[in-house]
């Protein structure tokens, strides 16, 4: 059966050990592939999860040591949410006192509470309380106590000047509907996937367009369970919404197909398959640089040229 949802997030970031810090350390979250980014090997691509590395759980980054802080705006993702136990939101408030992470007073979105939050590049982040997850497996690797550690994503909202087009996509292709509305916000959830089944469309029209940067989300991907799930959403979006995808290219660890949906946010189709445990055992996951094997032969003058980590 097809579990709809999101399968990662991918953000860019400035300094790779601030990013290493912060999201490991302050958040938690394990990093389970340090490998690069395939179209520029001299940076690295860090991808954070939960313990297995999980689809829905995955929030991927490009360091760039020197990247100019981006621009929120129309056509991109406005905030990426993670999910805790509801009783865990105290906690995060005080960790982020504690750890001088720049927050607000947590809030009521559609009946739960939300504590919004932003990275050192000024990335816009927020933690759900959700009852009753408290028993769902959460990363023990770090000094985040496991009662209160992420359990993967509750979503993403976007901003867009006109919902309709980019909801028909998210109902059509993606498996998600239309829950709710309070405010500019409209709700859609894909009922049946436990993680990353949430999309907010925030309607923001006559705002400037987004600028890409550091603090910035590249894009949003969501689940194929394989090719063949890829294929059939990839003949939908041109049949029903005339619109084309790249090619499908081999990310190693998912295989990838990208478009732009109408309201210009960048959207990629992941494949589950095969995953982060193809070429390192699950218990070592992101311990060393992995490259793609027609990198292999280049990896000490990549080495060369990373940032040093510690």
């Amino acid at each position: 059966m097809q579990i709809n949802g999101i399968h990662h997030v991918t953000a860019i970031a400035g300094p790779a050990r601030r990013n290493l810090d912060f999201y490991g350390r302050v958040l938690g979250l394990r990093m389970v592939k340090k490998t690069v980014n395939f179209d520029d090997p001299g940076t690295y691509h860090f991808y954070y999860g939960d313990a297995a590395g999980a689809p829905g759980t995955i929030l991927t980054f490009f360091p760039w040591e020197h990247a100019a802080p981006g621009r929120l705006g129309v056509g991109e993702t406005q905030e990426t949410v993670f999910r805790v136990p509801a009783g865990a939101i105290g906690y995060w408030a005080h960790r982020f006192v504690e750890q001088a992470v720049p927050h607000d007073v947590p809030v009521k979105r559609f009946g739960e509470t939300v504590l919004a939050f932003r990275d050192p590049d000024g990335m816009r982040l927020s933690i759900v309380g959700v009852p009753g997850i408290e028993a769902e497996p959460a990363w023990t690797g770090t000094e985040v106590p496991v009662e209160h550690a992420i359990r993967g994503f509750h979503g993403v909202s976007l901003l867009v000047a006109d919902a309709a087009p980019t909801g028909a996509i998210l109902s059509d292709v993606f498996g998600f509907r239309e829950i709710g509305r309070e405010d500019t916000l409209i709700r859609y959830r894909a009922e049946g996937a436990p993680l990353g089944n949430v999309v907010d469309l925030r309607i923001a029209g006559g705002f400037l367009p987004a600028r890409q940067g550091a603090g910035s989300v590249h894009h949003i991907a969501f689940r194929a369970a394989d090719d063949a799930a890829q294929e059939e959403m990839v003949r939908r979006l041109a049949e029903n919404h005339g619109i084309r995808t790249t090619e499908q290219r081999d990310r190693n660890y998912f295989r990838s197909v990208y478009f732009r949906e109408p309201g210009h946010v960048l959207f990629e189709i992941a494949t589950d398959v095969p995953g982060f445990a193809l070429d390192e055992p699950a218990e070592s996951l992101g311990q060393a640089l992995k490259l793609p094997p027609g990198l292999e032969r280049e990896r000490a003058r990549i080495e060369a040229v990373l940032p040093a980590l510690a």
